[in-house]
């Protein structure tokens, strides 16, 4: 019965996430009705729940801290062979191309979806595998914690499905004030460009 209801959750988070794609696609991401972002944007004013984790070097990490500059997040599991290696390898292309005065301003972050396997040596292992060390900033803590996190964020973790590969991997895009201002997805619209322009149109509304 468990396993039938896991299956359940999975299916649903599916449907929503392909569902988000589809309206996303469907309304032409050149139209003139799309906005500023190339990614797909909120429909309401969402503000960065709050939170305290620790980074995989124990460092505390809280979500006031991230105020003030443009907050790239996500969701990651270092054992996923997926969706996730191609998120930590784009981050840290795109990081790699961004001018200093950009770079500078926005800060990259992943919590995990699975801290009971993603200790200190395996994130470690995978930032590297990923050339992503130095640019991600890899979250997780007791599994109590985070999955606290993950109910405020909404999202699906691996913890939750079983699987290394099945949980929610958005990659999120928060001003300086802290709204929820895009969303891209690995396989869909996650690519350098997009990425960076986001950013920088981020970046420049939190100046205004």
């Amino acid at each position: 019965m468990k396993a039938i209801v896991g299956l359940g959750v999975v299916w649903v988070a599916l449907l929503v996430t392909l569902a988000f794609l589809y309206t996303r696609l469907d309304a032409g991401a050149s139209g003139p009705d799309q906005g500023a972002y190339r990614g797909s944007e909120p429909p309401a004013r969402i503000v960065m729940p709050d939170f305290v984790l620790q980074d995989y070097e124990g460092k505390e990490v809280t979500s006031d801290s991230l105020l003030g500059g443009v907050v790239l997040l996500t969701f990651l599991d270092a054992q996923c062979e997926e969706t996730c290696p191609v998120i930590a390898a784009q981050v840290a292309q795109t990081f790699g191309r961004m001018d200093p005065d950009l770079r500078a301003r926005v800060t990259a972050v992943a919590i995990s979806t699975d801290p009971d396997e993603d200790t200190s040596g395996a994130v470690r292992s995978f930032l590297r595998r990923t050339r992503a060390e130095g640019e991600l900033r890899y979250l997780t803590g007791p599994t109590p914690a985070v999955r606290r996190v993950w109910g405020k964020f909404q999202i699906l973790s691996s913890f939750e499905s079983g699987t290394d590969s099945t949980h929610s991997a958005p990659v999120r895009i928060y001003d300086a004030g802290g709204v929820w201002v895009s969303t891209l997805h690995a396989g869909a619209d996650l690519t350098d460009e997009n990425l960076i322009h986001d950013l920088r149109v981020a970046s420049e509304e939190g100046e205004s």
